[in-house]
């Protein structure tokens, strides 16, 4: 049975759940960050999903990275699974900006994270999963049969 990491529990909160993965937003207002975790129990790395489940993996991952394009207009995207502390399977998707505080490095243990406000937190999660439930209605819509 899968269970969120309780690390990732505290730090994000709730997108939503994809077909494999479940969408997590960063509670730190400094950067756009989504993070994916598949569900599956026990999977600590990306080859240990099947294929099929990778290249769904691979889907989700485009959709979160159109997702914040679309919605902040990053300079660059970050995608990295690092699994160091957290080692259940999770992907970080952060949306760069040459004035972030952390640029040009990562945004990992540079500054402690500024959680976002009550109605900022709100207002990116409602943005996000709008975009994500249009983006997955319009590739089922192109790819009936997946």
């Amino acid at each position: 049975m899968f269970e969120l990491d309780s690390r990732l529990q505290a730090d994000t909160e709730l997108i939503g759940d994809m077909p494999l993965c479940r969408a997590l937003l960063m509670n730190d207002s400094q950067f756009p960050w989504v993070i994916l975790v598949p569900r599956e129990p026990g999977v600590r790395e990306l080859f240990e999903l099947d294929e099929t489940k990778q290249h769904q993996f691979l889907k989700e991952s485009a959709m979160v990275c159109r997702a914040l394009t679309t919605l902040y207009l990053p300079e660059k995207l970050n995608v990295a699974a690092l699994g160091n502390v957290v080692a259940q399977l999770h992907v970080h998707h952060v949306a760069r900006f040459s004035d972030d505080i952390a640029w040009p490095s990562p945004v990992w243990g540079r500054q402690p994270a500024v959680p976002y406000t009550a109605d900022a937190l709100q207002r990116h999660k409602h943005n996000l999963q709008q975009y994500l439930i249009k983006e997955r209605s319009s590739d089922t819509d192109n790819h009936p049969n997946d």
